[in-house]
């Protein structure tokens, strides 16, 4: 079924200057709080911040000095501002655990509560000598526009942080980050099929669709970028799956919305029926989809080479 979402991206480089590490994050705190409500104009579904905005623009000591715990005093505003906007809130900060130093993504809900927090799996090697504890797993939290998951920075180089979001079943992709990624994030939203969100310091914060394709890009000049889109969504391989998609298009017309790419051999599958999920309509046409299908051909691989003998598929595939 239709599941809208208005996804917002803040790009914020942080506070200059010298002051106290609870000055700067006080003051960061009061400007992000003013691009939200800026934001909050378009009415979003979800907000994400960068990778611990309250210590941008300090280095050294006075970095890691800005670690809090959580809930503290960053959660709780930012906790009010999804209140008051009706928002999820992802965003990026030191947190300060029992002694021990995480890097931390955090999920609020709509109401303000936490639901979920994420350490990075894969801190840089300057951040482990400085005590940051890495994650160890990527989970993810159910919520009205999808499953949602976390990474952060350094993590996109390491695809067992994307391997656990996929295994935990993670629609969208939240990337609070200090360096864009580039390349990379196009890649991990087209191998996993993730809706990715980046929101960096400066510019080039992105939002991404499951297909790889760049939706909308931050720059100096526009640091906040907003794309409505539809998470009911899912990608199939075109081989096997093509001759039923005729009979899904008469049956659902309009409401249904099929995006191929032929030089990558899938297409994107998206209901808009009320009380019809994209789910649905893979059970209902026997549709399989790309993983289902690079599980089944892997397994087809390592029968071929233990000698067994496999009944023939009944509909020939039509790419290679």
């Amino acid at each position: 079924m239709a599941r809208l979402a208005r996804l917002v991206s803040i790009s914020f480089p942080g506070v200059r200057g010298d002051m106290a590490p609870v000055d700067r994050a006080r003051d960061a705190i009061d400007d992000v709080s003013r691009r939200i409500d800026d934001a909050a104009l378009s009415d979003p579904d979800l907000v994400v911040l960068p990778e611990t905005f309250t210590g941008l623009g300090s280095g050294g000591d006075t970095f890691f000095a800005s670690a809090e715990s959580i809930p503290g005093p960053t959660t709780d505003a930012l906790s009010r501002k999804a209140r008051e906007h009706d928002t999820h809130i992802v965003f990026g900060i030191l947190e300060r655990r029992d002694g021990a130093l995480f890097n931390a993504a955090v999920l609020l809900g709509r109401d303000g509560s936490i639901l979920g927090i994420y350490h990075k799996m894969h801190p840089t090697v300057g951040e482990i000598d400085a005590g940051v504890i890495p994650g160890t797993e990527a989970p993810v939290w159910s919520t009205d526009i999808g499953a949602i998951g976390c990474a952060v920075c350094f993590d996109l180089n390491f695809l067992d942080v994307a391997d656990s979001l996929a295994q935990n079943g993670a629609d969208i992709v939240c990337f609070p980050s200090m360096y864009r990624g580039g390349l990379s994030a196009r890649l991990w939203a087209f191998h996993y099929g993730f809706w990715f969100i980046s929101a960096t310091p400066t510019e080039n914060s992105v939002i991404i669709d499951p297909l790889g394709r760049l939706l909308v890009e931050s720059f100096v000049y526009s640091p906040t970028i907003m794309a409505s889109v539809n998470t009911d969504s899912v990608v199939c391989h075109i081989d096997f799956n093509h001759p039923k998609l005729g009979a899904l298009r008469r049956k659902y017309g309009a409401h249904v919305d099929i995006l191929t790419m032929a030089p990558e051999g899938v297409f994107m599958l998206t209901s808009r029926v009320p009380d019809v999920s994209v789910d649905d309509m893979v059970r209902e046409f026997d549709l399989e989809t790309r993983n289902e299908y690079w599980k089944r051909s892997n397994n087809a691989r390592m029968d071929a080479l233990a000698g067994i003998h496999r009944a023939p598929h009944s509909v020939i595939p039509l790419s290679d």
